[in-house]
């Protein structure tokens, strides 16, 4: 069993990791903070908390509120491809105000922090050693991450891992050189990538390769649709099957919105990357990834490369074998078995139809 804590800015892909932290068999979610990124951090927090209701969250989950804008720099966020609201086109998903959703945002009357949060599970499940170390998943901008590493240092003995969606090996998305995620705030990214602990890096070399493409939307919407559309030209513009149900209908129109902004912004014609999802299924499913160790560090000054994750491939730093300031300090993924990938996304799918309230 793996205990995680799962930092995010939903944003769509983000929504798709909540759903994996909840459904996911292995893996016990101890907690959900918010950060901005792709929308402002009242709309992530939000967002977070739909997520939880109608992914069926246990009831004891609520959403921990957390930096508003990044250490240094000015926040930015990024409505061209996932909305105002960081869930743009999603239809099905309850507004803020309903009840089911607002239980998710207050804990005895008031919100609790993310630090508090973070700092809380982390002590009640390792318990000094005699319990659990924990696994820290980042999804979006590493804002609170960082501060959580400079806070609590006592605490880091109880972290097995920080798993973060972000970088790139020589590309970028939000920049020529540079990922969204870690170029919303770099400084916060370094702080954590010097930490002494363990971490795993899913880059954008490997997340691009996990497409949803015209032949899993259409298992997403219909388990039992078998017939894909035809090969060729004219696959993009068949016809879906219906939804079978209203959570898939909601996850299939957060697809779709999302497929157009990739196609319309980046020329992705097969479909959407699920970016952040993989953090999660990498925690549950290891083995569906092949990584290396390398030093990797963040550039902070580069008048055109600042954001940009420098992945020391040839070695040319000397490092020692800690995970920390002087180390090789990161894993990075580098190749994703993407048919067990959408399997395992399918079937927590279909773990949640059985208990989704938007079914009900």
């Amino acid at each position: 069993m793996k205990y995680i804590w799962l930092d995010c800015d939903p944003g769509h892909d983000d929504a798709t990791a909540i759903l994996l932290a909840i459904q996911c068999p292995g893996i016990t979610l101890l907690g959900v903070s918010t950060v901005h990124g792709n929308a402002n951090a009242e709309n992530t927090n939000n967002n977070a908390a739909r997520c939880l209701y109608a992914f069926a969250a246990p009831s004891h989950i609520r959403v921990c509120p957390g930096a508003t804008k990044p250490l240094i720099r000015a926040e930015r966020h990024d409505p061209e491809i996932h909305g105002i609201d960081g869930l743009g086109g999603v239809e099905g998903l309850p507004h803020a105000s309903h009840p089911g959703v607002q239980t998710r945002l207050i804990d005895h009357g008031a919100p609790i922090r993310a630090l508090e949060g973070m700092a809380y599970a982390v002590r009640q499940t390792w318990k000094e050693g005699q319990g659990h170390k924990v696994t820290m998943i980042s999804s979006g901008p590493m804002t609170n991450v960082g501060l959580f590493v400079s806070v609590y240092p006592e605490l880091l003995d109880g972290i097995e891992e920080f798993v973060f969606m972000g970088g790139g090996v020589g590309i970028g998305n939000r920049s020529a050189a540079a990922e969204f995620n870690i170029l919303c705030d770099p400084e916060a990214a370094q702080i954590v990538l010097d930490a002494p602990v363990k971490k795993t890096m899913i880059p954008l070399n490997v997340t691009h390769t996990a497409i949803v493409t015209r032949a899993v939307h259409a298992r997403l919407l219909s388990p039992a649709f078998g017939i894909v559309a035809p090969p060729g030209p004219a696959a993009p513009g068949a016809t879906l099957p219906r939804a079978s149900t209203p959570l898939r209908h909601m996850l299939s129109t957060l697809i779709g919105f999302f497929a157009d902004a990739y196609k319309s912004t980046f020329g992705f014609v097969d479909g959407p990357p699920l970016h952040d999802a993989l953090t999660v299924a990498y925690v549950a499913r290891p083995e569906l990834f092949a990584c290396r160790r390398y030093r990797v560090d963040v550039e902070l000054a580069g008048a055109h490369t600042a954001g940009e994750t420098v992945v020391d491939v040839w070695n040319y730093r000397q490092c020692d074998d800690s995970w920390g300031r002087n180390g090789k300090n990161c894993m990075v993924a580098e190749k994703l078995e993407v048919d067990g990938f959408f399997k395992l996304f399918l079937d927590c799918v279909a773990r949640c139809d059985k208990v989704s309230p938007l079914n009900q």
